[in-house]
């Protein structure tokens, strides 16, 4: 490979949330003498970015003036070139694209835009825990229509319930994770057909999260919410950032991508009164030099790695752990595990499962806050020989 992913980078005291606030998040003691701390918890890589990133921030600062500034056209013309290579996606506009710091302040001003405070708003569960808190915390009722686990252990939409709950609770505004998080589907276009179409039944606008587009396993494809149908298209805000796909959560930077015009005046209008979503002259140069051919070489190589992580983690859960189950990840860096069976036949609760797994330093993430009441989130986007330590770990500690 061309690009490092092996290296096991000594990420305490370099800010790093992932290791610094573990006492603030998971224990409130350290592990136990002799082991380190794996952090496989919060969804960021323990991978440093691309190069063609760095390149481009240092450059960038070699010109010591940081003044206001304008987005320069390489900042979109990347950007474009990049949806339509990676996503398929052709007929995008500068005019249809803005900045945002965050993807869920992105998303709540694109709720206020087609919604009120109190409204309700139609989610899958399991969900992202960020869109609970940013949801409550912004007076939106939520209503959770359950993803189903198929016969071949897939996650799927149950479009029934879907319709059922948009009648019965008057919803017009839904969340759309594609791909889903914390699940790791990758959507099918059918599957995003079908529920595009319940959505232009009942007059539902969308808020579709593809944050995690980029992050996808080999042999399968992101399909872009908006691209499905004309309707889609114009009923749909979606929402991107490099964060995840290029480990740049602490440069924030996303977008948001709005074809329908009247919409995307009313989510520009909600933006600006809070004067917070001036785009970072550094975030900007850091798209920049991941859209480009070595930033597209280096995703391509970390979703290899990613892939070869997931085969790993998944093939061992099967081999050693009668009871966990698991879906292999199609996209993202983090696997869902349901403990629930494991846990019966042992007699053991899901804190003394976690608690047992920091003792020995895995640090992994408690499911439930994401609605599954035994299931233990885990990021496997690090170095191959850090997952199978961990596993080692919990073979001999934990699921013993």
């Amino acid at each position: 490979m061309r690009f490092d992913f092996t290296t096991i980078m000594d990420r305490k005291g370099k800010d790093a949330l992932a290791v610094d606030a573990l006492s603030d998040h998971s224990s409130p003691r350290a592990p136990k003498e002799g082991f380190d701390i794996i952090p496989m918890w919060v969804a960021d890589m323990n991978f440093g970015t691309a190069p063609s990133i760095v390149e481009s921030m240092k450059a960038r600062l070699d010109h010591t003036a940081f003044g206001y500034f304008m987005p320069r056209p390489e900042f979109y013309e990347g950007l474009i070139q990049w949806q339509e290579k990676r996503n398929g996606v052709t007929g995008l506009e500068q005019k249809h694209i803005s900045f945002v710091n965050g993807v869920l302040g992105g998303v709540i001003a694109a709720l206020r835009a087609v919604a009120s405070s109190g409204d309700p708003v139609l989610l899958h569960s399991p969900t992202y825990v960020g869109f609970t808190g940013v949801l409550e915390h912004n007076g939106f009722k939520i209503v959770h229509s359950p993803l189903q686990v198929d016969e071949n252990g897939i996650w799927r939409m149950d479009f029934d319930d879907m319709e059922e709950k948009i009648v019965k609770n008057g919803i017009h505004a839904a969340i759309f994770c594609s791909p889903h998080n914390p699940c790791g589907r990758v959507w099918e276009r059918w599957e995003i057909e079908k529920a595009m179409e319940v959505y232009r039944k009942h007059d539902v606008y969308v808020i579709s999260d593809e944050i995690w587009s980029d992050i996808i396993r080999p042999g399968y494809h992101h399909i872009p919410t908006q691209s499905v149908s004309e309707d889609a298209a114009q009923r749909t805000v979606a929402m991107y950032a490099p964060t995840k796909t290029f480990n740049l959560a602490g440069i924030p930077g996303s977008y948001s991508v709005i074809y329908n015009e009247f919409l995307r005046a009313r989510v520009a209008k909600i933006i600006s009164m809070t004067h917070l979503n001036s785009m970072h002259l550094l975030s900007m140069y850091a798209m920049i030099g991941g859209f480009s051919d070595e930033g597209a070489a280096w995703v391509d190589e970390l979703n290899q790695v990613i892939a070869g992580n997931t085969d790993y983690a998944v093939d061992f859960i099967e081999a050693h752990w009668p009871g966990v189950k698991v879906m292999k990840p199609q996209g993202t860096y983090m696997m869902f595990i349901d403990a629930t069976e494991w846990c019966a036949a042992h007699g053991l609760t899901l804190d003394e499962v976690l608690e047992r797994a920091w003792d020995v330093g895995v640090a992994m993430q408690d499911g439930r806050p994401f609605h599954g009441p035994c299931h233990i989130r885990m990021n496997l986007a690090l170095p191959l020989s850090r997952v199978q330590e961990a596993f080692d770990r919990l073979e001999k500690y934990v699921f013993k």
